[in-house]
């Protein structure tokens, strides 16, 4: 196997939780190189987009060094693919978050939580996470109670009910995770959810090898 081929690479768009994702993948064994650009992608055998803050500076980021297009293509093409938080909600159309639009690699939106006072928004804090089915990340996982960790004001909500990987209840079930083929993203953050966090790294460095 070539050196690039079980390397996982970590889009880098200038904010997020890049060194934590990094650190995260490097202790379950995954070898990893940031990219900045397109030139720096070489011929990985994963992709992961992570992300905190604000969707528009993501994504404007994104198109403006031409990873947009990367993301995109990387995803048609059915490459292991993995979006953490905003590099889930960057994958939809359309957000409510100042009206941006998004990659629009999946049909839908992204929208802020409506709820009564008695939900803090941002969501912060572990919940549990119930997959509806079992996939390659979620293995070696609970299916209904095991917990990660969450912080966000939005969510998405995807038109096709058939990528809906997993569901959270926060004041009504929300769509914490999706899954197309080899790409999966997640609202939870797996490199702040310890040992159950440290398994979907696993899992997806894993996949990533069979992959290439």
């Amino acid at each position: 196997m070539d050196a690039n081929q079980s390397t996982i690479a970590v889009i880098d768009y200038g904010m997020g939780n890049l060194r934590s994702v990094q650190n995260a993948l490097k202790t379950v064994g995954a070898k990893t190189r940031i990219v900045h650009s397109p030139q720096d992608l070489g011929e990985p055998a994963g992709l992961v987009l992570p992300g905190v803050g604000a969707l528009r500076d993501c994504v404007e980021a994104l198109e403006r060094t031409g990873l947009a297009e990367i993301v995109r293509s990387w995803i048609a093409e059915d490459r292991p693919f993995l979006g953490v938080c905003l590099g889930l909600q960057a994958l939809f159309e359309h957000s409510e978050e100042a009206g941006v639009s998004g990659l629009g690699v999946f049909p839908g939106k992204v929208v802020r939580f409506r709820l009564g006072p008695e939900y803090k928004i941002p969501h912060i804090g572990w919940n549990a996470v119930s997959f509806l089915r079992e996939e390659d990340l979620n293995r070696e996982i609970h299916p209904i109670t095991d917990q990660f960790y969450f912080v966000h004001s939005y969510y998405v909500v995807p038109e096709d009910p058939n990528i809906v990987w997993s569901q959270t209840d926060y004041g009504g079930q929300f769509t914490s995770g999706i899954v197309r083929g080899k790409c999966y993203a997640t609202q939870f953050h797996p490199e702040k959810s310890q040992a159950k966090g440290l398994q979907i790294y696993r899992n997806f460095s894993q996949m990533t090898i069979q992959a290439g």
